[in-house]
């Protein structure tokens, strides 16, 4: 079980290095976000200094890389359903669940790597954060791309289709991104926004990772966040699992 975990995470690993140029593209997003709209944030806010605008705007991106770098990992499954690959694997002798547990993993460790250099770029432009709530931050964030990676991997073998996927993708993407508050605080929107952001767990996610920057580690998002979002993680990997199962047969 764990030997065929760690040889298929092996092997995406090294396919990952051979082409690094998607996670680093991947990364161009945030870092722009960083880059051209943080500064925009800080001249909005009275009073407020660089690095109160860091704290607050990073865990945002941060939460955006989790769930644009794994939500769309799905679509390279999609074409080795097709070409007989993945039916080939999932027939064989290894562990199945391991087909998937080690693609999640890979997409765990690329997250972290590209949270640590978006952190790394906040903290030259000024950011100061507790070091114990960056670490549990990445924990946090790493779980989130568990949630999402799950979720379309799950979606990748049971629609077998590039096109739907992208279309369902894209319906649910924006609405959760615009609700978690990434931009601007949700303090500052209207009744009825707050109200549907609640049902939100990136929201919650994104504010627990604001509580932890500043070092708030009594503030009540931090645990209903990691239920949350281990929870979903859970019940995503679960279903994706499942859905190799079936291809079997």
């Amino acid at each position: 079980m764990l030997r065929h975990t760690t040889l298929f995470l092996g092997y995406e690993l090294r396919a990952t290095l051979r082409n690094p140029v998607w996670p680093l593209f991947g990364l161009m997003q945030p870092v722009l976000y960083l880059l051209l709209f943080a500064p925009l944030v800080a001249n909005t806010t009275a009073g407020g200094t660089m690095g109160d605008t860091l704290r607050m705007f990073t865990p945002g991106v941060m939460m955006m890389i989790a769930l644009f770098g794994s939500l769309f990992v799905g679509f390279s499954m999609i074409n080795e359903i097709r070409n007989g690959y993945l039916e080939r694997l999932a027939v064989s002798a290894v562990w199945r669940p391991a087909i998937v547990l080690g693609r999640t993993l890979r997409d765990m460790i690329v997250l972290v790597v590209q949270a640590l250099l978006v952190i790394a770029l906040a903290t030259l432009m000024g950011m100061r954060a507790s070091l114990p709530g960056l670490a549990l931050m990445l924990v946090l964030m790493a779980a989130t791309g568990l949630l999402a990676s799950g979720l379309s991997y799950g979606m990748a073998l049971a629609l077998r289709d590039e096109n739907g996927m992208s279309q369902i993708m894209q319906f649910f993407a924006m609405p959760l991104i615009l609700l978690t508050g990434i931009m601007l605080p949700m303090s500052l929107a209207p009744d009825w926004m707050r109200a549907v952001a609640q049902f939100n767990p990136l929201y919650h996610a994104v504010e627990a990772g604001r509580a932890l920057f500043d070092g708030d580690f009594s503030d009540g998002s931090i645990p209903l966040a990691f239920g949350l979002i281990l929870a979903l993680a859970a019940i995503s990997l679960r279903w994706s699992v499942s859905s190799m199962r079936r291809l079997a047969g």
